[in-house]
């Protein structure tokens, strides 16, 4: 007799917060290595803080939950997968292809790959945490 395998899953409301950490984590690590988080924009130049990063990362946890959930609603089940999984998945690659565009506007290189390790994690944690 297989034992019984059981999958803990994360509730929808702890995702954002998940993402804003790994996020601060991310942040302060590049932060700790000397690099500086700053993105050159039409009116100067802006530094990417703490606050920025958690709000952001928040923001976008807020959003992918109420995108995952609209798509459990209208998707319809299949064997073995959530509704809409393979949706979420690609919805999540594609606006993840898109934001990594705003990391080119690094004003070094040290800070193109900083924000782009940002994106990707946040990105991540959200894709996946909310995926089941």
């Amino acid at each position: 007799m297989r034992p019984e395998t059981r999958t803990r899953r994360v509730p929808g409301w702890s995702v954002p917060l998940l993402a804003a950490a790994a996020g601060l984590l991310v942040w302060g690590a590049g932060t700790a290595l000397g690099v500086e988080a700053v993105v050159r924009g039409g009116a100067g130049d802006t530094v990417v803080g703490p606050v920025a990063v958690i709000v952001t990362a928040l923001l976008v946890g807020l959003a992918g939950w109420g995108v995952r959930s609209l798509l459990r609603r209208l998707g319809s089940p299949r064997a073995g997968r959530t509704p809409g999984e393979r949706t979420w998945l690609v919805t999540c690659a594609v606006v993840l292809l898109v934001s990594l565009l705003g990391p080119l506007g690094a004003a070094s290189t040290s800070a193109t790959v900083l924000l782009a390790a940002l994106h990707l994690t946040v990105g991540a944690v959200v894709a996946l945490g909310l995926r089941r």
